[in-house]
């Protein structure tokens, strides 16, 4: 591609960005109590939200379906064609129907809307023509009219699309303020994401407690590497007599040992050991707080201790990246 092509595709991607923005734009003065309806009806509804439409509509439908029901309202998505042919039977009396259709006119879609309405379900309409058939079946009208697509036929859904979906977000965001729907509650429908990882995963869900480098308060520097070694966690950890943690011996412990004039491997390792040692007497606390701990106080190794100080597991900085802890 020459400098002139790279200029021009450059060229469309600023006049699509911007078509769509303006769009988006032009919407945010069209927002009013129809906007506000249609939060109050969700919010009010004690079923589930169904979304439906047909073709991009129906591509973006799923999308905000999928948001919605991350974000605490109970939500799917059905294509007007298969609720035809059984799939109506699982739209409820209790339920609400947001229908998208650019002209408002879409065949499969129209076909359906009838049958919802004889339960007298709440209906959503998102269309950009306010005098479609959809319109008319609807409780609610939400305008996705744009005055230009960003496709140069102006026949690929573009703009409309974005708008759509923007909409469906607001929708969305409206009902998490009025649910007062929290991190905590986002995280409990997104367990396995990061925000969930975060909020959910424990200290007793990672940390180590079988085969701890454990030594001795006698045991040579020349015993605990063998047994550092052994541990592959780069530490050791002393204990008395009643298995209580004495100290902890790091490997960056063993290389100030060696610049010790009098450093011999027979000499006990618990001389350059720490005796004052970073633990946590808490296994249900976050992993994200032991992480900020470790971090904190620059350690890659957290023992976990009872309120005698008897060892319970170790929680190892690595064993939180690979569990793709973060703070």
């Amino acid at each position: 591609m020459n400098a002139k092509e790279r200029a021009e595709m450059q060229s469309i991607a600023k006049e699509v960005l911007e078509t769509e923005a303006q769009a988006l734009l032009e919407a945010t003065r069209r927002i009013d109590g129809e906007f506000e309806k249609a939060v109050e009806l969700m919010y009010a509804a004690r079923g589930k939200c169904i979304v439906t439409g047909v073709g991009k509509s129906g591509l973006v439908g799923a999308k905000i379906a999928a948001t919605l029901a991350s974000t605490g309202t109970s939500s799917f998505f059905i294509h007007p064609t298969e609720a035809l042919h059984g799939d109506l039977g699982m739209i409820g009396p209790d339920d609400l129907v947001i229908a998208i259709s650019y002209s408002g006119e879409s065949e499969e879609l129209i076909k359906i809307l009838p049958h919802i309405k004889r339960f007298d379900i709440p209906l959503i309409a998102m269309t950009g023509d306010r005098e479609s058939t959809l319109t008319k079946y609807g409780d609610v009208f939400l305008s996705i009219e744009v005055e230009k697509e960003a496709c140069p036929l102006g026949a690929a859904p573009t703009s409309s699309t974005t708008l759509t979906m923007a909409l469906g977000d607001a929708l969305a965001v409206a009902l998490m303020k009025k649910r007062d729907f929290k991190a905590e509650d986002f995280a409990s429908f997104h367990p396995g994401g990061a925000l969930g990882r975060r909020l959910f995963v424990k200290i007793e869900d990672l940390m180590r407690r079988e085969n701890l480098p454990v030594i001795n308060p006698g045991a040579s520097l020349r015993e605990a590497i063998v047994v550092m070694s052994e541990g592959r966690l780069g530490n050791v950890l002393i204990e008395d007599e009643n298995g209580r943690l004495a100290a902890v011996l790091s490997d960056g412990d063993v290389r100030r040992a060696l610049m010790d004039e009098n450093f011999s491997l027979d000499t006990e390792a618990i001389k350059y050991a720490n005796r004052s040692p970073r633990v946590c007497r808490n296994k249900r606390m976050l992993a994200s707080e032991a992480l900020e701990l470790i971090e904190n106080h620059k350690i890659q190794l957290l023992p976990i201790v009872d309120d005698e100080g008897r060892v319970k597991g170790v929680l190892h900085l690595h064993d939180l990246v690979e569990a793709g802890i973060k703070k």
